[in-house]
């Protein structure tokens, strides 16, 4: 189903999830508002799933099922924070369509002419779209990051700036005055502790108190607006020029509690737009967001209703995965006496690791590829998700240590980001667009190697992730363990698939495909600190003794390979900061 007649339903429920409440309302076909209701805050960036599926449930329980849903909800920057909404939308409004985005297109809503909407609320962010559906972003970094000329941003230089120009003249202004008041703080001391457990909602309240205190002349609250009346027309503007030159017809709607609120806040913001962009519309939106919301559920196409099916990358042409095929000898598993089921195991592992003595040549051409990288001043990247991921960054993160590589020299990348090394991040690994990404912000290029490790061979982040190193001129290699991959637009340029067969536990591949991953990875790796000479017969002279173990190796590694004795050793790693390359080079001399 698609087009916009196809999702035409009597009842759509809008949602609109913001940084301070959320807003959901029930619509007919008319437009007429059945029911409408107000939540508690929806950045989805700060809520975790359950949290969101709390919300969201709260919400269902408040309305009858509708036919559509449209979500916009703060925090929700990419498809992977969209495909998250839907998917716990999905466990609670079974088998409703739902339409998910971020808060800012909702907030644009429909609209047949380029425009860029402005957002100043509790947060602040910019978003723009042409006729032809091309988009940009400013913002929507959060409040740590970004939120410039927000109510958080307004609110938090006000506390900064009563208490500087309190230090510098011992004065406290009358904005202090109002500050104090509004937190139900005594005197300046107490905003200390007010502060440090005060969240978002809380410090973007006291943009109130600067407004206020900026219409009775206070000239630190009339500085603090100035400023932000200039990063907003100055984000509006920038945003603009991603999507279209100043000769093109552009429209700036203005929205968020804090310029809708602040008619002459706004005013000033519409003058800065109009002096950077002369041409240029500027109106202060007139609907809630929320609206937004339905009108987009209806009119665009929507993705398929969540359901629980297994992983489509799973099976190629039809055919299972060799990691998703059943074991025949662990078909009882369940059942087998504990030192026959220890037996399985190991006899299983030992096949996974002849499977991998047999791929010797290609493993032997890998480590090649990634000497000269490293030789070169290029950089080897892990990229993988789940076990793979993790794998990858374990091998990785050894290699300072034990070679003394720059960190930077050998990086392992997992999907979901280092919060996936300890928990399970949904849906992280099925995001071509941020393995994509991830390597394009790392800045790979054509002196380094990106070796994609996932078992299954399928694994979309790692495959985004090749993609574009093949784009950025790097050379790419796979290690799985499905004979069925095959390279596709010359990506990968290396496929290294032992065959090791089925997991023991079916698709559980921490266990035959992690040993023989690990295996691969210490060779990759080893050998190629070989070839950099980094070990010298079969000793380390690169490691980095951080700790007395390691400093008690460093003396016996020159001990063996100079003859001489420990005393001596110690002292010339002393007078070598503990670099074994340089002692042996004074004690050769």
């Amino acid at each position: 189903m698609a087009g916009a007649t196809a999702y035409n339903r009597p009842y759509t429920l809008g949602i609109e999830g913001g940084g301070t409440r959320t807003t959901a309302l029930l619509a007919d076909a008319q437009n007429r508002e059945i029911k409408r209701a107000t939540f508690g805050p929806g950045n989805v960036q700060l809520l975790n799933d359950q949290q969101l599926s709390d919300l969201l449930r709260t919400i269902a329980g408040e309305f009858e099922p509708p036919d559509i849903i449209g979500l916009g909800m703060a925090g929700s920057r990419n498809k992977k924070d969209h495909q998250r909404i839907r998917n716990v939308a999905g466990k609670i409004w079974k088998e409703i369509p739902c339409f998910a985005t971020h808060d800012l297109e909702v907030a644009l809503g429909k609209t047949n002419v380029t425009a860029v909407i402005l957002v100043s609320g509790t947060g602040s962010c910019c978003f723009g779209r042409t006729s032809s559906g091309r988009t940009a972003k400013m913002g929507g970094w959060g409040h740590i990051l970004g939120d410039k000329g927000s109510g958080f941003e307004i609110g938090l230089r006000a506390l900064k700036a009563v208490v500087f120009y309190f230090d510098l003249n011992g004065t406290w202004s009358r904005l202090g005055e109002r500050l104090l008041t509004a937190t139900g703080a005594n005197e300046p001391d107490e905003l200390i502790e007010w502060v440090s457990s005060a969240n978002k909602g809380a410090i973007a309240t006291l943009a109130s108190e600067v407004f206020t205190a900026a219409k009775h002349r206070d000239r630190i609250a009339r500085d603090i607006l100035k400023g932000a009346v200039t990063v907003l027309a100055r984000d509006a503007v920038t945003c603009a020029k991603k999507i279209c030159n100043k000769k093109e017809s552009i429209e700036f709607v203005l929205s968020g509690g804090v310029l809708r609120n602040q008619p002459s806040f706004a005013k000033s913001v519409r003058d800065e737009i109009k002096a950077h962009w002369p041409k240029a519309k500027v109106r202060t939106q007139n609907t809630e967001g929320v609206w937004g919301a339905i009108e987009l559920a209806r009119d665009l196409e929507v993705p398929p209703v969540f359901k629980h099916t297994p992983n489509k990358h799973d099976t190629f042409n039809g055919v299972l995965a060799d990691t998703e095929e059943r074991h025949p000898r662990s078909m009882g598993l369940d059942k087998l006496p504990l030192t026959e089921a220890v037996k399985l195991m190991l006899s299983e592992e030992a096949k996974g690791v002849k499977a991998v003595q047999k791929e010797t040549k290609i493993i032997s051409r890998l480590v090649r590829q990634a000497a000269k990288a490293l030789g070169d001043g290029g950089r080897l990247f892990y990229v993988g998700a789940g076990t793979s991921g993790r794998l990858g960054v374990l091998d990785a993160s050894e290699c300072p240590p034990t070679f003394r590589t720059h960190p930077e020299q050998v990086q392992g990348i997992i999907a979901g980001g280092t919060r996936a090394l300890t928990q399970a991040v949904e849906g992280a690994e099925d995001d071509m667009d941020a393995g994509s990404q991830a390597v394009q912000f790392r800045g790979v290029g054509k002196k380094d190697i990106v070796i994609g490790i996932a078992a299954s061979g399928r694994t979309p982040f790692v495959w985004g992730a090749l993609v574009m190193a093949k784009k950025r001129g790097a050379k790419t290699a796979l290690v799985c363990f499905n004979q069925n991959v095959k390279r596709k637009a010359g990506v990968p340029e290396i496929i290294l698939a032992p065959a090791i067969g089925p997991e023991i536990l079916t698709g559980s591949t921490r266990l035959k495909a992690g040993t023989a991953t690990k295996l691969i990875l210490n060779c990759i790796t080893t050998l190629t600190m070989v070839k950099l000479g980094k070990v010298a017969g079969n000793l380390m002279v690169d490691l980095d003794p951080k700790n007395e173990k390691l400093r008690e190796r460093a003396i016996r590694i020159v001990m063996a390979l100079t003859g001489t004795n420990s005393t001596q050793a110690h002292a010339t790693l002393i007078r070598s900061k503990w670099v074994i390359k340089s002692a042996l080079t004074k004690i050769e001399r």
